[in-house]
């Protein structure tokens, strides 16, 4: 197993270098497991949804599915990423001027791995507190 840093991982997404998109490549095509962690990866969101890229929620979104169908691609919990991901689709909520936040996927990653660590330790996870009203759009979330 390698692990990829997040300016490998977006020049893999992106080719916007193309010397550095050819190495990139290499990396996921040698066919040793990639392993993104969630650092990683919610830097690549950030990165993708940021002033540069501007990237749509739906786009962020068909990027970490296209991630998700990488054979060798692999995440710190596969499923908890799954989930938060699917969570984030679903999440939104209504501003005071009428316009629709969702959730955002690092808000659902914060959620589904507070779950994770807390069912680790043996515990039941009873909230995740959130001043964010999107975020509490989640499952498991509530104001303090």
């Amino acid at each position: 197993m390698i692990a990829a840093d997040t300016n490998v991982l977006l020049r893999y997404l992106l080719h916007d270098d193309a010397a550095q998109a050819a190495r990139a490549d290499a990396v996921f095509d040698a066919g040793e497991t990639v392993l993104i962690t969630d650092v990683v990866l919610v830097e690549t969101v950030w990165t993708l949804s940021g002033r540069k890229y501007r990237l749509a929620r739906a786009e962020l979104v068909a990027v970490l599915e296209r991630l998700f169908g990488e054979p060798n691609v692999r995440f710190e919990h596969d499923d908890v990423v799954w989930r938060a991901l699917q969570a984030c689709k679903s999440a939104a909520v209504a501003d005071d001027v009428g316009r629709v936040k969702g959730a955002g996927f690092a808000d659902a990653l914060i959620v589904f791995k507070a779950r994770q660590v807390a069912s680790d330790a043996g515990e039941a996870l009873t909230g995740v507190y959130t001043f964010d009203a999107a975020m509490q759009q989640l499952p498991h979330t509530t104001s303090p």
